[in-house]
């Protein structure tokens, strides 16, 4: 106000009352315009402080933050403003060097492939790539990753192919990454460095091991007892091969008999995929109880022993074929079913569904692995120089078996069939010691037993075998309480 006095007092000297009247009022108007605009910009370079302050303060703790009840000197805004005021302050992009929280990160690998397919009999990587929408050019590149894999020229039917492109690329799909998924366990990837250069990498996944106790009694067979026992096909076949050098499960078993065992079973993300190692086993036939632990040698080298360190096995196992018949037995003056010819028959003959699996009756290498003549698809094992045995009229060859290759007792060699002269399939048997025939059902109990535990090892291989012999006869008593207590409920 004294300044609106001043000006009047200098303007009563010079111009007429109305005049000055109008030239007052404009003074004062101008005079409050200015200082409104000063008001607004104070209350501008506020909110413009109070936004940078935001970004740039750290988040205060619970503990820290200021109570929402104390007033703070601050202008006033009008409620209908409030609302969006606070929306413009608090709606920013983050910094760049600052990034996504971790759950709205998202990676290649976990948006899944761009393109997937399964292998199938008759595919090749060319045919694959085609389904892909890749070209020739793509195939040769991946192909020619560093270390070079033979993987890609050897793709088996089941394998899962993984594809991913660059997204970037709108147009054509531009390779990037290749996941060959051999099983639940293996993988391949092959990454692309550089323009026309990849490279391999093998990748493992270690699976979840859990150790297992089944137990059974035989009603029937091996076979259907261990199946209502939880035991997979793979672990009742182990099972036979471990004790076949002491039982003959095609005569020797009776109504009644009994086993357990204690092995393992492996899972990938809770998923089982399969049957791992037996660690130790009983079996109880006709009252008389055999029990095998396993023993990994200081050499690396793995088998069977009981609890004295015996070998488990002998030399060569009883019977070549589990779960079968014997349809013909050795006979030197047998009358031949075809050329109906007194011939004599210089092996054993198991009947058996075809496709049955072989095994090696003893460790040796292979001599021959081909047709011959009436004996069809024949194995021929030498084992050292004093022994030999044969398995003909077979399906199929395992992978693997081919002239010149070393195998272990009990690996699958071949598949029963009825190839060559045969009326049906069948496995036909021969062993032969120093050239001769012999009947292999006679002469295994005269043959001598694999290696023991040597005895500077015996003390390792106790200590090893008693802690699972303890692991078995524990589950095997609290399996025989819940028995009685479900027999006798008021004990």
């Amino acid at each position: 106000m004294d300044t609106i006095d001043s000006i009047k007092r200098r303007l009563d000297g010079f111009l007429p009352g109305k005049h000055r009247i109008l030239l007052l009022g404009l003074v004062c108007f101008l005079i409050i315009i200015t200082h409104d605009n000063e008001y607004s910009g104070q209350a501008l370079i506020l909110r413009n402080s109070a936004a940078e302050l935001a970004e740039t303060s750290p988040v205060l703790e619970k503990d820290e933050r200021i109570d929402e009840n104390i007033a703070i000197n601050a202008p006033l805004i009008d409620e209908s403003e409030a609302d969006s005021y606070m929306a413009s302050e608090v709606s920013f992009d983050l910094p760049d060097n600052l990034t996504a929280p971790p759950e709205t990160q998202t990676t290649e690998q976990s948006q899944g492939p761009d393109f997937a397919t399964k292998v199938k009999s008759g595919d090749n990587l060319t045919l694959i790539f085609a389904r892909a929408g890749l070209s020739a050019r793509d195939v040769y590149e991946v192909s020619n990753s560093e270390p070079k894999s033979s993987l890609l020229s050897n793709l088996y039917p089941g394998y899962e192919l993984e594809f991913y492109f660059d997204d970037t690329n709108e147009q054509d799909n531009e390779l990037v990454s290749l996941n060959v998924i051999k099983n639940k366990l293996e993988s391949v990837e092959f990454k692309k460095i550089e323009e026309g250069y990849f490279t391999a990498n093998e990748n493992y996944r270690q699976p979840e091991v859990r150790q297992v106790f089944r137990e059974a009694t035989i009603d029937d067979s091996l076979f259907l007892a261990a199946q209502r026992g939880g035991m997979s096909a793979g672990v009742t076949m182990e099972l036979a091969g471990i004790f076949g050098g002491v039982i003959d499960f095609l005569l020797d078993t009776r109504k009644g008999d009994t086993f357990n065992l204690l092995y393992e079973e492996q899972y990938i993300d809770g998923e089982y995929i399969g049957y791992g190692a037996i660690q130790a086993a009983q079996f109880t036939n006709q009252g008389e109880t055999y029990t095998a632990v396993r023993y990994r040698n200081s050499e690396g080298s793995t088998d069977f022993y009981n609890p004295e360190g015996e070998s488990m096995r002998k030399a060569f196992l009883r019977n070549p074929v589990d779960f079968t018949r014997i349809s013909d037995g050795f006979n030197p003056r047998r009358k031949h079913p075809i050329l109906n010819t007194i011939r004599a028959h210089k092996g054993t003959d198991y009947a058996a569904p075809r496709g049955t699996p072989v095994v090696a009756a003893g460790d040796g290498r292979i001599t021959w692995a081909s047709r011959k003549g009436s004996f069809g698809k024949l194995v021929v094992v030498q084992h050292g120089e004093k022994f030999q045995t044969k398995y003909a009229h077979l399906n199929d060859y395992a992978k693997g078996v081919k002239k010149g290759s070393r195998v272990r007792q009990g690996q699958v060699i071949g598949y029963v069939g009825s190839t060559g002269g045969a009326t049906g399939p069948h496995l036909h048997y021969e062993f032969l010691m120093d050239g001769v025939h012999r009947n292999s059902r006679t002469i295994h109990d005269k043959l001598p037993k694999a290696e023991s535990v040597p005895g500077p090892e015996m003390q390792r291989f106790k200590e090893q075998s008693q802690i699972l012999l303890a692991q078995l006869e524990t589950h095997a008593s609290t399996t025989r309480n819940i028995a009685q207590l479900t027999v006798n409920p008021k004990q």
